[in-house]
């Protein structure tokens, strides 16, 4: 979440109780990535795999499902955060398989579903998460249920308050709708992406001096005053997307609103962009994240911005290692990458995270952002880019196959070496939230955009 400071409505905000099964008995011969070439084949298959497994943790829970988003060990059951599984349709595709493609359209069935099961609206909205599986709660009430209730309304995950709807999550949800329009020829689902994006026009309009879309509702359908750099990038991809598809000039107006407010965010003495805006007034100037420097390359494709992602390289550059103040890395393994943002460099490693959470490392790699820049520099292709990318792809297999051993969905064991955590040890964001050693589909989706060069914010 980049338009505010704190954790109401990110679709990233984790709730879970520790650290569960920690980091594989395995070692790295050498441990950096220095010259190190990934071994693509093996690992992309591994990725998919994990995502197969996190679709199918429930089996008895019927075939309209949803992907849980994180293993069993984070604390939040059977979460799937409508981020996380558009980011896995999307991966899916990308790998061109027909296995591939049935399971991204059973997701994308599900996306549609949610949307017009809504328990409360009928407006072409979608929550922050659902529950796909059955479990107990915290406070020992029994939550039945898979993604589709036995009233058959879809299952909003509200045991943790995830019932609001943020624009960024609804905007890639419409680029993940728009994607399977453009592979199946289903128009319903290009139906689907536009009905997500008149509703954002909707409610995230705006005549703020800023300009641009505000961050979405609460769970109570507030609008909230924030305005996040990281959401209308994704809405510069999904405008433009949708403009292309329908033909429709009103989604290039659209996307042209988008677009000047983030590039009223750029910051051109650092080379760099700011998070957004907390009034639509001011600018909020810190944190600075990794994901407004490399989705704005993606999406903006703007040669003229495209120093981001050196900033992004260079100041948010992190090498985890096990003689680091509260790495969970084992003993002679370490992994490059970057951090979440220029908070995460500064947190405090003697006090925790948050309530409940273990203390942070500031030298943790988050590899869903390792990921974005490894693709970003893919596709911006300067000299020296490729190798980079493939140093820090190189990272993120190697922590695939070495980190987050012993973890499960649905209470069954996942496959060794599948899957990408979030982070190579827990990590402050600098947002009130972290990211911890959990195998993750957001983090493994990314990776595999990243590996097959798919830029998923092209228009």
């Amino acid at each position: 979440m980049t338009g505010s400071q704190g954790p109401a409505l990110s679709r990233r905000a984790l709730i879970g109780t520790g650290l569960g099964a920690g980091a594989a008995a395995l070692t790295a011969a050498g441990g950096g990535t220095a010259g190190a070439a990934p071994q693509r084949p093996a690992a992309r298959h591994r990725a998919q795999a994990f995502l197969a497994a996190a679709m199918d943790a429930y089996p008895e829970h019927g075939t309209i499902r949803l992907a849980q988003s994180y293993t069993d060990q984070a604390g939040l059951f059977s979460t799937a955060f409508t981020y996380d599984n558009a980011l896995t349709i999307l991966a899916l595709l990308a790998g061109r398989s027909a296995d591939g493609t049935s399971r991204a359209t059973v997701l994308g069935d599900a996306l549609l579903y949610a949307q017009a099961n809504d328990p409360d609206h009928d407006d072409g909205r979608l929550r922050q998460a659902y529950n796909v599986g059955p479990y107990t709660f915290y406070d020992g009430s029994p939550q039945p249920d898979g993604f589709v209730r036995a009233d058959g309304k879809a299952n909003v995950g509200r045991q943790f308050g995830f019932t609001g709807t943020a624009v960024g999550d609804m905007a890639w949800a419409g680029i993940a709708l728009a994607a399977l329009a453009r592979r199946t020829g289903e128009r319903r689902f290009l139906a689907g992406a536009v009905r997500i994006g008149e509703w954002i026009d909707q409610v995230g309009r705006t005549d703020e001096p800023l300009g641009g879309f505000k961050f979405g509702v609460d769970g109570a359908n507030a609008k909230l005053p924030f305005t996040s750099t990281e959401h209308n990038t994704d809405l510069v991809g999904l405008f433009g997307q949708l403009a292309r598809l329908t033909g429709d000039r009103a989604w290039r107006e659209r996307r042209a609103v988008a677009r000047e407010f983030v590039e009223r965010m750029w910051e051109p003495e650092g080379g760099f962009f700011y998070t957004g805006t907390n009034d639509g007034v001011t600018i909020n100037k810190s944190p600075i994240p990794e994901d407004t420097q490399t989705w704005t390359h993606l999406a903006l494709n703007s040669p003229a911005h495209a120093r981001s992602l050196d900033w992004a390289s260079r100041e948010l550059a992190v090498l985890d290692s096990a003689d680091r103040p509260n790495s969970t890395v084992p003993a002679g393994q370490s992994y490059a990458g970057v951090t979440f943002s220029s908070a995460g460099l500064l947190a405090d490693e003697d006090a925790p995270i948050a309530s409940g959470q273990p203390k942070p490392d500031r030298n943790g790699v988050w590899f869903e952002g390792t990921a974005h820049l490894a693709l970003a520099l893919r596709d911006r292709c300067a000299a020296g880019d490729e190798k980079r990318a493939r140093n820090l792809l190189a990272s993120i297999e190697r922590a695939q196959e070495l980190l987050g051993g012993g973890q499960t969905l649905g209470s069954r064991p996942v496959a060794a070496g599948s899957g990408v955590v979030s982070a190579s040890s827990p990590l402050d964001t600098g947002f009130g939230f972290g990211y911890y050693p959990y195998r993750h589909t957001g983090a493994t989706a990314w990776y595999l955009l990243a590996a097959t060069g798919t830029n998923p914010l092209h228009a």
